[in-house]
């Protein structure tokens, strides 16, 4: 049976658009739909188990219909990744990679020279980086003993197939409500946050998260990788190694009855897409090695049938929650860990596993969608992708 998505009643706010609270998850994961996995899972599969990290979503969905630039019909949102929390600046050594430049982050400048990010990680789309750098940089001085000067990292990808994504409707409260609501736990995929009016594949997709448990160096790591996707082309799509997206061509997103010309396939339209990735590990590792982790998460794409398209913006960053004296450290020495190269190969397997479980999920979790001039993409049908995998002896079958 298909899964349909729900406009959810909400509450009008100052500026007049309808929210969407960030929902756990309502539906069945991958794993739960029998898609294969390498590697071992933490409790929650999702970035959220490396300790300490919290995640927050803001969802703004409103009206149907015709496009009126700055009226709607409304698709979008922010999403809040916080390294140590709400409650902490969270300073945290990081790196930052780029696949392919065609997108935006924020604040990546200084964090390659410094190796240091303070506070969240926030991903949004793409028009709307601007008031949600502003945004973080108020609720940073409301919230907490920020200084004056501030770089935050903003991330975007565009959604402004479903999406007014030139009506600037992200705005200062609800980057405070993706803040504020900030938690550990299970964490919403799909259409939420950032992740509302994004597509992967062609198919409705979004935010999406995974984890694993490592042994390196005779310790247990936790990584863990949160995804806002919306890239690739449909006869790329690759599950478990089998060839989804040929497997189902049909689907593809759908131009409204208010474009011009009407009916047409849309698929053509923003098609190249982008993917952010925020990879996150407890394991002491430094930003130079962190470059080295992050970079890896680029494998994970191939799996999935990524080419990093001319027009796909694929910019990633990493961090580590290990060594909190020496990343506030700002005089003297700090004592310091490092885990040994040698012995950083499990981190490497481990992010790749992590990341391609996350871009699966992310698109699993997505649901049908109508948006601006009544454009429609589609979710990935749950029975058909199981047979898919059923038949070419891929699928895990429940014990």
């Amino acid at each position: 049976m298909r899964h349909r998505f729900a406009l959810f009643a909400a509450p009008l706010l100052a500026s007049g658009l309808a929210v969407v609270p960030a929902l756990a998850q309502d539906g069945p994961r991958a794993r739960d739909l029998g898609v294969p996995f390498e590697g071992t899972p933490g409790p929650l599969n999702a970035i959220t188990d490396v300790a300490g990290i919290e995640v927050g979503h803001h969802t703004i969905i409103r009206g149907e219909g015709e496009l009126v630039v700055g009226e709607g019909p409304v698709r979008t949102g922010v999403t809040a990744v916080l390294p140590r929390g709400r409650a902490s600046r969270g300073r945290v050594f990081a790196a930052w990679f780029t696949l392919n430049g065609n997108g935006e982050m924020t604040g990546t400048t200084w964090l390659r020279d410094r190796g240091i990010l303070e506070g969240a990680v926030m991903i949004t789309n793409t028009h709307s980086v601007g008031a949600v750098h502003e945004a973080t940089i108020a609720w940073a001085q409301a919230n907490l003993d920020a200084p004056d000067w501030s770089l935050p990292v903003v991330a975007e990808t565009w959604d402004g197939f479903l999406n007014d994504i030139n009506g600037f409707h992200v705005r200062q409260e609800h980057v405070f409500a993706a803040l504020d609501s900030a938690r550990g736990g299970p964490v919403a995929e799909g259409s939420v946050g950032g992740g509302t009016g994004m597509r992967t594949f062609g198919f409705k997709a979004g935010i999406g998260t995974s984890s694993r448990i490592v042994e390196a160096g005779g310790n247990e790591y936790t990584i863990g990788v949160l995804v806002q996707s919306n890239f690739g082309s449909r006869n790329l799509m690759t599950v478990a190694g089998v060839p989804v997206g040929r497997e189902i061509p049909d689907l593809t997103p759908e131009r409204g009855p208010f474009d011009t010309p009407p009916g047409e396939d849309g698929d053509a339209y923003g098609r190249d897409g982008s993917i952010i990735i925020v990879a996150a590990t407890d394991a002491p590792l430094l930003p130079h090695q962190l470059n080295r982790f992050i970079r890896r998460t680029t494998l994970a794409l191939g799996r999935v049938g990524s080419i990093a398209s001319n027009g796909s913006g694929d910019i990633f960053i990493a961090f580590s929650t290990a060594n909190e004296e020496a990343a506030h450290n700002e005089g003297g020495v700090a004592p310091l860990e490092n885990l040994a190269n040698n012995n950083i190969n499990p981190l490497f397997e481990g992010v790749v596993q992590a990341t391609e479980e996350a871009i699966v999920n992310a698109v699993v979790a997505g649901r049908d969608m109508v948006g601006a001039n009544g454009r429609k993409i589609y979710g990935l049908p749950h029975d058909r992708l199981r047979d898919i995998l059923r038949r070419y002896n891929r699928l895990a079958e429940p014990e």
